[in-house]
């Protein structure tokens, strides 16, 4: 049982709904990211998504491919974002982390090399946009047999024929989207994600948990009504972007997280 798995059985056994935070990997600079990373689970977060910065991130709106170009301009690295999961998990041993990106980085790192350096770190889980079911050698069952879940994305229009190939090898969770688009373009709807989480329910086990347009605790709140999570990512890459305090941050994502657990 990973620490993605030990979390939703622990949500369920309390009747609660997960709050998960995507935040990019040093964004504004190093030492700022590391220190909102480690201070997310006091925030109330239960799954951590560090976002690994890409050149060319093709999910991503304007407020998370900024935030990756400053990473990077910044000198952030993959080794870098996996010494900030190590740092994390230095005073947190129980709250999942899951990495979030592009193949691209994991690739050139190699990717048994990358399986072993980020289990190391305490990496729980991955997110890797550009890597379709059809490829699910290149990495997903390699992370698997390495003890990592590999977590997959349904979107709007993963029609009833293409959802049992997306769901095949998915792990820890679904992360169901919830516009179609780009990261932090338009709000999420309660009355259209519903039905949607319902038709994804019926064909797996797993929880599902939903983002891309939640910006506020009462968003967050209405989606984790309707599934087993919310996911807020761009609404709080903007407070870093805005240059708020970390602690200011951290009290943003306190509330957001409230709302969530309050579904």
């Amino acid at each position: 049982m990973t620490r993605i798995d030990a979390k939703f059985a622990a949500l369920r056994a309390e009747g609660r709904k997960a709050f998960v935070a995507y935040v990019m990997a040093g964004d504004p600079d190093y030492a700022v990211s590391e220190e909102i990373i480690c201070g997310l689970p006091g925030a109330g977060v239960d799954v951590i998504e560090v976002g690994l910065p890409f050149t060319d991130p093709m999910a991503d709106g304007p407020t998370i491919q900024l935030a990756g170009q400053r990473a990077l301009e910044g000198g952030q690295t993959l080794k870098k974002t996996l010494a900030i999961v190590a740092k994390l998990r230095e005073t947190d041993t129980t709250t999942p982390v899951v990495m979030m990106g592009y193949y691209n980085p994991i690739y050139s790192h190699g990717v048994d090399k990358f399986l072993v350096d980020a289990k190391e770190a305490g990496v729980d889980g991955l997110i890797v946009v550009d890597l379709p079911p059809e490829e699910d050698s290149e990495l997903c069952i390699p992370a698997q047999a390495a003890g990592l879940n590999f977590i997959r994305l349904a979107t709007p229009t993963t029609d009833d024929k293409r959802l049992p190939k997306v769901l095949q090898n998915t792990s820890g969770f679904v992360y169901y989207v919830s516009i179609t688009g780009i990261t932090g373009a338009g709000s999420a709807s309660a009355e259209a994600v519903a039905p949607e989480v319902a038709r994804i329910k019926a064909k797996t086990d797993l929880p599902v948990i939903v983002g891309f347009g939640i910006k506020t605790p009462d968003a967050a709140e209405e989606i984790a009504g309707v599934a087993d999570g919310a996911v807020v990512g761009s609404a709080i890459v903007e407070r870093i972007a805005k240059g708020d305090s970390v602690a200011d941050v951290l009290a943003y994502v306190a509330d957001l997280a409230a709302g969530a657990h309050r579904a």
